[in-house]
Order: structure tokens, then sequence, then C-alpha cells
């Protein structure tokens, strides 16, 4: 099974927004401080923008907030909206796979994969993930209004 880099980064930057909501955090604060690659996080950022995961503010205070609570944003919202479905073959998805012969029972397999990680994915939250760091989180702060 492939993670993505884009996937990773969605998560690591998420991570970080939920670790600060007190202000806004800039790209260049988030890959700084997770040592990702600036305009590689940029695009990824735009990923998590569309699908509601994070909003901006722009202006010398802006950057980027969590769209919704931390206990609300799922890994598996986060796969999702940077790299669209779970588990592909060849870049398409297992929903229709089939083989013929004696092999016809190992997209079975593919799939329960799929559903597996979908379920650890679902179940694991950013906040259980600020949560479970080694790292303490600053106090958080009431966002503006």
């Amino acid at each position: 099974m492939h993670i993505s880099a884009k996937a990773d980064y969605a998560a690591r930057a998420l991570v970080e927004l939920a670790c600060d909501t007190g202000r806004p955090l800039t790209c260049e604060a988030i890959a700084s401080s997770q040592e990702i690659p600036f305009r590689f996080l940029k695009s990824v950022v735009g990923d998590l923008r569309r699908a509601g995961l994070v909003r901006s503010q722009r202006g010398c205070e802006g950057g980027y907030w969590l769209g919704r609570p931390a206990a609300e944003i799922t890994l598996l919202d986060v796969v999702r909206a940077v790299d669209g479905e779970l588990i592909t073959l060849r870049g398409e998805p297992l929903a229709a796979l089939a083989y013929p012969g004696p092999a016809d029972a190992l997209p079975d397999v593919w799939r329960e994969v799929e559903e597996r990680a979908g379920a650890l994915l679902a179940a694991t939250t950013v906040a259980a993930l600020v949560h479970r760091s080694r790292r303490p989180a600053p106090r958080p702060v009431a966002e503006p209004v």
C-alpha cells in the first residue's frame, strides 16, 4: 500500500493547525515547522481548502485555520481530499475490479484491505493525533468570531 506525500503533508499541516488555533498560520510557518517543501504544501493546502478542511484569511495577519473542529476531521477525509480514492489499482478504483479464473477471489482481498484501511483512517481524527503527540500543544485560544 502506498501513502502519498500529498496525504502525509496534508495530515501534518492539519495537525500543525490544530495545535495552534489562536491565530492563522502561514504556509511558510507550517512548511518550516513540519519540514515540508513550501511549493508542494501550497498545492496541498489548496486541495484542503477546496474540501473545506481549512479556511484562509488574507492580509498581513492572514494564513490558514482549520475549516472545522479537529475532532471532526478524520484521516480518511484528508486522504480523500488530496488523493480522491483511498486505494486504486493502476489508477482505477477497486469497486469494479474483476479477474478471470483462479484469481477471481483476489479483488475481494484488495477491497477488504481498502475497507479495513478506511475504517482505521475514519476512526482517527486530527484531534486524536494532537492528543497523542509527544510535543506539548499551546493552550487553545478562542477563534475570532
